[in-house]
């Protein structure tokens, strides 16, 4: 079974930047497993801004939903981040909250059954205003009951607040 950290917190919280050094820490080298769908050129072009920005020192996995296809046994693995793979699963059914969730747990329980360290960011975009439209609560409510499913499941949780970890469990 892996071990999971979980980093929560708003937008520009500093999750990502401390999952890194986190992950650094553990391993010199480690896996950047990131689940964002590539939407347009310019996007394509920031998130190989990003691998550049990352160095040679990480093995960077691009995956936008089966997480668990990808043997990551004895490594320490940065999943960023919950929720553009919700993204991709959302969008792909068609707004469908229930088989998104359903499908989201499904490939985590078969993630976590790795024997590695899974340090998983992800955003608690619920502590913002209130959704303005339909879409948006429907995903907001996504977003918030898979980050709970994984809290659960953690080992180590922390939520951060102006770039300040704050370990919750």
């Amino acid at each position: 079974m892996a071990t999971i950290h979980f980093i929560t917190g708003g937008q520009r919280s500093g999750k990502s930047r401390h999952a890194q050094e986190m992950a650094l820490a553990l391993s010199s080298n480690p896996v950047y497993l990131a689940t964002s769908r590539v939407w347009d050129e310019g996007h394509r072009e920031r998130i190989l801004r990003h691998q550049r920005d990352r160095g040679p020192e990480w093995t960077n996995i691009e995956e936008e939903k089966e997480l668990s296809k990808h043997d990551l046994t004895g490594r320490v693995v940065l999943i960023d981040c919950v929720t553009l793979w919700l993204t991709n699963f959302f969008f792909d059914l068609k707004s469908d909250v229930d088989q998104s969730l359903k499908l989201a747990k499904e490939e985590f329980d078969r993630l976590i059954t790795q024997d590695a360290t899974l340090i998983i960011v992800s955003n608690e975009i619920g502590l913002g205003g209130h959704p303005t439209n339909e879409i948006q609560m429907k995903f907001t409510d996504l977003q918030g009951w898979m980050n709970q499913y994984i809290a659960q499941k953690a080992d180590h949780v922390t939520l951060m607040v102006s770039g300040i970890p704050m370990k919750v469990k």
